[in-house]
């Protein structure tokens, strides 16, 4: 064999993979920078997204078929041998390549990055794959669980929970494809910083139904508004939480993003509020002091601080409106984050649940009277959205829902009989955000 001569997208969608899957790297984040140190052309950086995002979220159906051809489990194969097995059989079966160019290009990979032995094997078994009729129909035969699982690649437990919400396997079955097909990124103008007209004239197109949002089809991070930190990347769902949540202004208030890192929902608020309340005040917590300095980029300095927001102690007031966007398991956000699916488990959920609960009775205790608490979550999960509100309500009997349908909300998506609100990628084109407003009585 000669030197191995692999080709610089694949290469790239091989380390972004191990990184993720080895070193704990978030994709996102990670794949920017890889992609900025490559001397990759815009339609090979496409390559690459397309390959490593799709591998990384399509991994639990790709282990399923590796599993057919492979000599003892999967989950004993050497952990490069499995990355690259599948980049190769997400080449196979999810792209529009050539087997052998998916075969042959891959073993390249597995040279460079493995030795000839590994690469060997990594051949042998992509050839197996590649003439193989992978459609998978022995799966018809599983109970809806477990088919879903592997025909979308979600872990059960996950399923479970949507399917606990939706309680129609068709449904959970087009929420399962949506969250498998890459969304172009959404931005927002920011109030008095940007517009929508300035973002159209530069090549986004308006979302119809939402006074500040667009939609692009390339690189936020290459898109002048937003590298002058006059937008932000943010999907539509969370704009229609802080829209929703701005119906509630009333002019002079104190206003408080408890959990406000990165800083996306307390940036729109922040420039919202400058416009429409300039006597309101407005203040940005975040307790990761590194996540907080991102927040101050697109928050006034001074009024951002980094509190443990479960002790109501750390602040000096109490406020008219808060903001409780709590760290939840994202489950309402797998689309956008290819690998976030196989990060959570249910011990995870057990943790969350608790913070989520002490931020709200914190929330409460620094809500003055009269005040509005908005619950915001990033998931379906019952236990972090209908869960929190039973027992929130139970434990403070001065507090009640304030229900969305009867504020002059502008937007309809998601509100359900109970006054909350609970969108659907599927449904909505959206994050699956969840909302409630709690209100205070006297």
């Amino acid at each position: 064999m000669g030197k191995p001569n692999p080709n610089q997208s694949r290469l790239i969608a091989y380390e972004l993979v191990s990184q993720v899957n080895r070193d704990g790297a978030y994709a996102n984040i990670r794949l920017p920078e890889l992609l900025a140190k490559s001397k990759l052309d815009k339609a090979d950086k496409a390559f690459t997204t397309e390959l490593a995002y799709g591998t990384l979220r399509m991994q639990g159906r790709h282990d399923y078929i590796a599993t057919k051809f492979v000599d003892r489990k999967f989950s004993e194969v050497d952990p490069k041998i499995q990355d690259l097995l599948r980049i190769g059989i997400h080449q196979l079966t999810q792209m529009r390549v050539a087997d052998h160019a998916a075969v042959s290009e891959t073993v390249e990979v597995a040279k460079l990055v493995a030795g000839e032995s590994k690469a060997s094997y990594v051949n042998a078994v992509l050839r197996k794959v590649a003439v193989s009729n992978n459609d998978l129909v022995e799966l018809a035969q599983l109970p809806n669980l477990q088919r879903l699982s592997i025909s979308y690649s979600h872990p059960e437990w996950v399923i479970s929970s949507f399917y606990d919400q939706l309680k129609d396997w068709e449904e959970v079955e087009k929420l399962l494809a949506a969250n498998n097909l890459p969304a172009t990124p959404d931005i927002v103008a920011w109030p008095g910083k940007s517009s929508i007209t300035e973002l159209i004239e530069l090549g986004a197109t308006q979302i119809s139904g939402f006074p500040n949002a667009v939609n692009i089809d390339g690189i936020p991070s290459e898109f002048d508004p937003i590298i002058q930190r006059r937008a932000g990347v943010q999907d539509r769902g969370s704009q229609i939480v802080v829209e929703n949540f701005l119906t509630t202004a009333a002019g002079s208030q104190s206003w408080l993003d408890m959990c406000a890192g990165p800083g996306g929902k307390a940036a729109y608020l922040f420039h919202s509020l400058s416009q429409s309340e300039p006597t309101a005040n407005f203040l940005a917590n975040e307790p990761v002091p590194h996540r907080a300095e991102l927040v101050k980029r697109v928050v006034n300095n001074q009024q951002v601080v980094s509190f443990d927001a479960t002790d109501p102690s750390n602040f000096s007031s109490t406020f008219d409106r808060i903001l409780v966007d709590a760290p939840c398991t994202g489950l309402g956000a797998l689309r956008r984050r290819p690998e976030a699916r196989w990060r959570k488990s249910l011990n995870d959920l057990k943790e969350l649940v608790n913070l989520q609960r002490n931020l709200l009775n914190s929330a409460y205790k620094l809500l003055k009277p009269n005040g509005v608490i908005a619950y915001v979550t990033c998931s379906p999960h019952i236990a972090e959205t209908k869960g929190q509100v039973l027992d929130f309500l139970a434990r403070h009997k001065d507090m009640s829902v304030l229900p969305l349908n009867t504020l002059p909300i502008a937007h309809k998506q998601g509100l359900l009989a109970d006054g909350t609100m609970q969108l659907w990628t599927h449904q909505d084109q959206s994050d699956g955000m969840f909302m409630v407003l709690f209100k205070k009585v006297g």
